[in-house]
């Protein structure tokens, strides 16, 4: 994180119930509030992130990332769900936060959900023209 400083904060839930609860809230955003963009996961880790260090969404993002590549390499699935701004901006998110004890200066940052596949692993796409430049 930037200098060291460890902003960001994740909050790690197994409890059924409770992921329902969430992503009912993230399909508020979706436009399908009836969907489930946890699309079932048993495990949701949210990540948040003290707004007010200068490089906290670069701090959360990257935790995000680092979840993910560790899950993958102990052969768990995982996948990166927006909108946990949003989630923690409205009024029964702000509720969540306060119940878990967590300041209002925390943000959401992402939803790392986790998991295993229920199909098989899709095919990368190429790489597009421009994604590297070479200088």
């Amino acid at each position: 994180s930037g200098m060291g400083a460890q902003s960001a904060i994740m909050v790690v839930v197994q409890d059924e119930k409770l992921i329902k609860k969430l992503s009912k809230l993230n399909a508020k955003f979706t436009g399908d509030p009836d969907g489930d963009p946890f699309y079932g996961a048993p495990t949701v880790i949210i990540v948040l992130a003290d707004s007010t260090r200068r490089t906290y969404i670069e701090d959360g993002s990257l935790v995000m990332g680092n979840l993910m590549n560790a899950a993958y390499s102990l052969g768990v699935d995982s996948c990166w769900i927006h909108r946990a701004r949003e989630m923690f901006e409205d009024e029964e998110g702000k509720a969540l936060l306060k119940e878990w004890g967590i300041d209002e200066k925390y943000v959401g940052i992402g939803n790392c959900i986790l998991g295993y596949r229920d199909c098989e692993y899709p095919e990368p796409k190429p790489r597009k023209e421009g994604y590297i430049i070479r200088v």
